[in-house]
């Protein structure tokens, strides 16, 4: 059962013992993100070094890796795939001054934590963190544990996800699938490629994204750029290319409410090859051929998604253009110079003066489509 609270969110689990911790295991790994906090709560022997090892090992691809107990050591580091891991035990942390000792200060960039212990630290934690707590469920024998997952802070909304995402991996047939976590993009979306039986498939991640503040003409920048908040546009855009002959993933199991994708894998080619990479021509022009065949045929204004369920594709207009080329001062210029209300003011007419004969051919363009519409 999901529970959110002002404090965070945090879901249960009753296990009837610790070799059952493979489904919630591999659950956490795919949600952690670089410089993760993750405390573990729990009494002696309730299962929280177990659940380390076992966290460890998964993220590592290795059973075999050697994960011991840091009650003793205060404290172990892995260098793993995705990011360096730090496992630490407090138990025989005497006081918060000790804590200094222990080189937190010194962690590598980037670096999970997993916490044992951590009400030996209280006051000192950041308050976003993940934390998992184990306690015994004598109703289920000795060996049963009933663990709770909770996200505090801005780890609330991943805490939600998890049993969301379980479940949407059961319905569509892939809870006993592998979960490979891929690079992502420089959307908030995350990628993994599940393997099952043999065959690979493409899991995407899209928690719904709520719009930002106003930034022009009372608009967010989301809706000015037209960016897309929900996987609506992703499944209605994959649908379209693919009924035009044109190679776009095929969508096997979607939850647009809940931003929940899988998809078909195509595979691992890329379109930079070489040390250092360095562009493949002949996919380069494929793609530019793509767009110009698109650019070629008149698109409808919607696509269909799902019975009673339309997506209205938007036009990519002048505001559209200028406020994605603004990002050049926000993203470069602002590196070296901050960018002026004069320098910006400027950036932008020279921009609108150099697009207007390109949108006034694009509106004359459409207007002439309409009208053979009109006619026929």
């Amino acid at each position: 059962m999901l529970l959110t609270t002002r404090g965070g969110a945090s879901f249960t689990e009753t296990l009837p013992n610790l070799e059952a911790l493979s489904g919630l295991v591999r659950d956490i790994a795919c949600a952690l993100e670089p410089g993760d906090l993750v405390t573990l709560s729990g009494d002696l022997g309730a299962g929280k070094t177990t659940f380390a090892r076992a966290l460890i090992r998964f993220l590592a691809g290795d059973e075999t890796v050697e994960v011991p107990s840091p009650t003793f050591t205060f404290m172990q580091s892995y260098g793993l795939p995705r990011f360096s891991l730090v496992h630490s035990d407090l138990y025989r942390i005497s006081g918060v001054a000790d804590l200094a000792e222990l080189g937190f200060d010194d962690l590598p960039e980037g670096a999970v934590v997993l916490l044992e212990w951590p009400d030996r630290a209280a006051g000192l934690l950041p308050p976003d963190h993940f934390d998992i707590s184990f306690t015994l469920a004598p109703a289920l024998g000795d060996e049963g544990r009933t663990i709770r997952v909770t996200g505090y802070g801005t780890f609330a909304a991943r805490a939600e996800r998890i049993p969301l995402i379980r479940n949407f991996l059961e319905e569509s047939g892939y809870a006993t699938a592998t979960r490979v976590r891929m690079q992502g993009d420089a959307s908030t979306r995350m990628f993994e490629r599940l393997i099952l039986d043999g065959q690979t498939t493409i899991f995407m991640n899209a928690p719904p994204k709520p719009d930002g503040p106003p930034v022009r003409d009372g608009k967010p920048y989301s809706a000015i750029a037209h960016l897309a908040e929900d996987t609506v546009p992703y499944v209605a855009m994959a649908a379209g290319l693919r009924e035009r002959n044109l190679s776009a993933p095929e969508i096997l199991h979607a939850d647009p409410a809940h931003g929940l994708i899988i998809m078909e894998d195509l595979g691992q080619d890329l379109v930079v090859a070489g040390n250092p990479p360095e562009p493949i021509e002949t996919r380069y022009e494929a793609a530019l051929d793509l767009l110009i065949s698109l650019h070629r045929r008149k698109l409808p204004e919607n696509l269909p998604v799902a019975p009673h369920l339309d997506y209205h594709l938007p036009r990519y207009d002048i505001d559209a253009f200028l406020i994605e080329a603004e990002l050049l001062l926000d993203w470069y210029l602002a590196e070296t110079k901050p960018p002026t209300k004069q320098i910006r003011q400027s950036f932008v007419t020279l921009w609108s003066e150099a697009l207007a004969p390109v949108f006034e051919a694009l509106l004359a363009r459409s207007a002439g489509e309409r009208c053979n519409d009109d006619v026929y």
